[in-house]
């Protein structure tokens, strides 16, 4: 991902690009191509405290500028109220993203280049500056951080509580602005000069955008002062680790190989697949000894739905089957009451299970697993059991009145309540209120009674086997005759709710024939389809309400609630792009022409690779042209489910190894 000069001194351009580094415990550094921050969450260090999701802001800006020849020269850019102060990207002339955020800055014919980049595995983040230019002379470099110590979706305001103290060595500062925070070192190759200082009212325009707050004062400890030679690197290197010193050149070194070996074991014969394999590696976390998945950056963490949607295109087709083993095992440890958790909340408190469809992803995901991993041995042992609580927890009844139904679908919810992934409440207003039989739940109940059947039979429990078998044949009966709207030739959104069936065109009916071969007829599939072609499809993912509703929101923007009340009414998700190639290519066949057509759909997902978070894909979009980004800039499920359609659909070759025609039963 490569920005030129022109779009690099465009400040709209360069602020409406973001870099993203993980560093595979949660933490991570972001910000923009300008180098101002224009988001809460962009910072450079940004730290997870095990073993839970505590989020900290640390440090979160640096301001850098040059000497040369007499002259001030910025490199950094922030925004101000009615300004932008300093205006370093006037100098940079390039970026790139790969191996790690790298800047060319470029005055009086001096080059410089700037990289920033996290330490996998470790709470480190590295910058590092060089005169790439042999025939320059020495040029002198101050840096200047900007520090805060604050929960990651809060704001920071100049106070006197602030601890100004530092603990100054060689090559090493110390400090600590607030007691009960993570301490803070800086490992550097210059000199250091304390002056504390206080940088006020620094604005971030996106959460202005998001009808948030938006104003932050930044607490600057001092200055490091670096001599610039040309083809000499100098380092500064923030971490909340206990640690009296850094070996810099080797941990770069091995960062560097490990991306390396990444960028190497990515597929080559498709450009998307490619990216979105690389994408994929963010999102996989380590949580204690087992590891997990971070639903999207900055703001979410770990949920189970978006777990278990995003486990097959995470995990197995990328062949990262030990890893995904560690996470259903994660989750199977959770289960209650026949649900595994839908999230783990930021502040370790006791698991969340509010959703109806987590634990029926879950068992889906475990019989991907199975399919990829051909483990038996350890799904027997572990997975099945939780397989048959899910199971029966659903058929006796859980949580929110969740049960099956006596015409074997599932029913559950109550009014004032949302449990499908259309989630939105605001206040006592359900948006899109679901309760009842929502179609998708259906798929996924009947699909996860088949696994049952399946793996009951495998593992010699027949009478086990026998009951998921009647209790489906009832299911799919009872689905065929009352879910198919003969008006609109598409399947109803919700029956058997407090206002009867819900006629809105949304995607979630895709999953019928996703997910299952026998719920719809061949006719019914393709008029199905060919509908959802017509209202719903976008280059860049799925409407979830048809633009002819009269509920349709064409925009995603405003206050929070008048983005919640458009999340689900027309806003576009790209990770619905996965099912849906899934039930083309079931429906119309592996012909060339339906290949082609089918990739296609992909293509818009290709083009916003370096339109938001560079390498990344958003976790939603506007449902009217140009259909901008919104949401996070990096969601799991949005980079996993197409890449899984690329592998398991398209049949484009992800990692040597993964079984191929995985679709099967």
């Amino acid at each position: 991902m490569k920005i030129g000069k022109k779009d690099c001194q465009n400040l709209g351009r360069a602020l409406s690009l973001e870099w993203l580094e993980t560093n595979g415990r949660g933490g991570f550094a972001s910000g923009t191509v300008s180098g101002a921050n224009t988001r809460r969450y962009h910072a450079l260090l940004l730290t997870v405290q095990q073993p839970r999701t505590n989020r900290y802001v640390l440090v979160n800006h640096i301001e850098e500028w040059l000497s040369v020849d007499g002259e001030q020269v910025p490199l950094s850019t922030n925004l101000y109220p009615d300004t932008v102060h300093p205006q370093g990207y006037l100098h940079c002339t390039s970026f790139v993203s790969t191996p790690w955020p790298t800047w060319i800055y470029s005055y009086k014919r001096k080059k410089i280049q700037r990289e920033i980049l996290r330490i996998w595995g470790r709470d480190i983040v590295f910058v590092r500056w060089k005169l790439i230019d042999p025939k320059n002379n020495d040029v002198t470099l101050t840096v200047r951080p900007m520090l805060t110590g604050r929960d990651y979706h809060a704001l920071h305001h100049e106070n006197e509580r602030i601890f100004t103290q530092a603990t100054i060595n060689k090559r090493l500062v110390i400090w600590q602005p607030y007691e009960g925070l993570p301490v803070m070192r800086a490992f550097h190759s210059g000199s250091y000069r304390h002056a504390p200082d206080w940088f006020r009212h620094v604005q971030f325009t996106l959460e202005q955008e998001r009808g948030l707050d938006f104003g932050e004062d930044w607490w600057s400890p001092g200055e490091f002062v670096y001599t610039l030679q040309p083809g000499e690197e100098q380092t500064l290197a923030f971490t909340s680790e206990t640690v009296d010193r850094l070996d810099s050149a080797d941990l770069v070194h091995k960062e560097r190989a490990r991306r390396i070996r990444l960028q190497k074991a990515a597929p080559d014969v498709d450009r998307l697949s490619d990216a979105l394999w690389q994408a994929a590696d963010s999102f996989l976390v380590q949580r204690g000894t087992q590891h997990t998945v971070i639903a999207g950056y900055p703001w979410f963490t770990d949920w189970g739905r978006d777990t278990f949607i995003s486990l097959p295109g995470l995990c197995l087709v990328t062949g990262r089957h030990e890893m995904a083993w560690q996470i259903i095992q994660t989750f199977s440890c959770s289960v209650s009451e026949g649900m595994v958790p839908n999230r783990f909340p930021d502040q370790g408190e006791d698991p969340e299970y509010n959703s109806i469809d987590a634990s029926l992803w879950f068992v889906h995901a475990v019989d991907r697993y199975l399919t990829y991993s051909e483990d038996a041995t350890r799904v027997r042992l572990i997975a099945w059991p939780t397989i048959k609580q899910i199971l029966d927890g659903y058929r006796q009844g859980t949580r929110y009145n969740i049960h099956m139904d006596v015409d074997g679908l599932i029913i559950g919810g109550t009014p004032g309540t949302q449990l499908t992934w259309m989630d939105v409440k605001i206040g006592d207003w359900v948006v899109t209120p679901r309760y009842g039989k929502p179609v998708e739940i259906q798929a996924l109940w009947l699909r996860a009674l088949e696994i049952g059947a399946r793996l009951a039979a495998q593992f010699s429990e027949r009478d086990y086997a026998e009951d998921c078998r009647k209790d489906r044949v009832r299911g799919v009966e009872s689905f065929r005759e009352k879910f198919w709207y003969k008006d609109g030739r598409y399947l109803y959104d919700t029956i058997d709710g407090p206002e009867g069936g819900d006629t809105s065109l949304r995607p979630n009916q895709i999953f019928a024939i996703a997910l299952c071969d026998d719920l719809l007829t061949k006719e019914e599939a393709t008029q199905v389809l060919h509908i959802v072609k017509e209202h719903l499809l976008t280059p860049v993912g799925l409407r979830t309400l048809s633009p002819t509703d009269v509920r349709y929101r064409p925009r995603y923007e405003g206050c929070p609630m008048e983005r919640d009340s458009a999340y689900h009414q027309g806003t576009v998700w790209p990770f619905l792009l996965g099912p849906f190639v899934t039930a083309w290519l079931k429906i119309f066949g592996h012909t060339d022409k339906t290949r082609t057509e089918a990739r296609s759909f992909l293509n818009g997902i290709d083009a916003h690779l370096q339109q938001a978070c560079l390498g990344q894909v958003s976790e939603i979009f506007d449902g009217d042209p140009p259909h901008h980004p919104r949401g996070c800039p990096a969601q799991a499920w949005s980079v996993a489910e197409p890449l899984r359609a690329l592998a398991e659909d398209l049949g484009i070759s992800i990692s040597t190894g993964v079984v191929r025609a995985t679709r099967s039963k």
